[in-house]
């Protein structure tokens, strides 16, 4: 028996990365997923792959920073599966890295919008959804830069640590009505996006992986394993805490 079989999962930007192993470990533990993405090439065949292999996983194209889409990708869900009942609102970008002085305001408008505000429509449309399903539990995924600063990225840590605080006032305004609300607060974890990011500095990587007191870089399947726990019943009196997996960085 999986631990979210009768379930309904939508995880967004789950084409690649965190949201792809996350869809795939949610839909091996039993849950309907759907796959979310503006990936129309990706997207898609995580999710026929998904299906290929014994799970059930449709695909839905989304920007979440935009409205409409969120709204759609929302009642398609309900549409092919009936509810929602476990929402991953993990889509987000890094951007440039610039100094605060330096950072453009296209650059900060395209990260809060995917980062934040994307996070923020999630669950403006997913509650609805999943209060009408008898309750459920939403992810969102920050970062350790939303709880301490990291040069270079202002609005990647200013959207991120929105995150933190967008969560524990979801939480407390849905705790009585059965929607638990969590957010993971990850290091660095070896996804093709930290990649890229590692790779425009040289000697970024190597500097990274020096701060971590476990001496590696984590794993999206570690994470996805993470985010289970979190979407399941297992974590059933955890609400509105943010839940710091790093490897011991800020325990330093």
């Amino acid at each position: 028996m999986g631990k979210l079989d009768g379930k309904v999962a939508l995880v967004t930007g789950a084409a690649i990365g965190l949201g792809e192993a996350t869809a795939r470990l949610f839909a091996a533990e039993g849950a309907k997923v759907v796959v979310s993405d503006w990936d129309v090439e990706r997207g898609p065949t995580v999710a026929d792959d998904i299906s290929s292999g014994g799970g059930t996983a449709t695909f839905v194209k989304a920007d979440v920073s935009k409205t409409e889409d969120v709204r759609a990708m929302v009642q398609a869900t309900v549409d092919t599966y009936g509810g929602l009942h476990v929402l991953f609102n993990n889509a987000g970008i890094v951007g440039d890295t610039a100094s605060t002085t330096e950072c453009t305001e296209e650059n900060w408008d395209a990260v809060v919008d995917i980062n934040l505000k994307g996070t923020f429509l999630g669950m403006k449309y997913g509650i609805p959804a999943m209060l009408k399903s008898g309750g459920g539990s939403i992810i969102n995924n920050a970062s350790t830069s939303g709880l301490v600063g990291f040069p270079e990225l202002p609005a990647y840590s200013a959207a991120k640590g929105g995150i933190v605080i967008l969560t524990k006032t979801a939480a407390l305004e849905f705790a009585k009505q059965g929607i638990r609300v969590n957010v993971i607060c990850a290091g660095t974890i070896m996804t093709p996006m930290v990649q890229q990011f590692m790779d425009s500095k040289e000697g970024m990587q190597q500097f990274l992986e020096s701060k971590v007191p476990m001496g590696r870089f984590g794993t999206a399947e570690e994470f996805a394993q993470f985010a289970l726990f979190l979407a399941s019943d297992d974590s059933a009196w955890c609400t509105g805490a943010e839940h710091i997996m790093d490897g011991g960085i800020l325990s330093i």
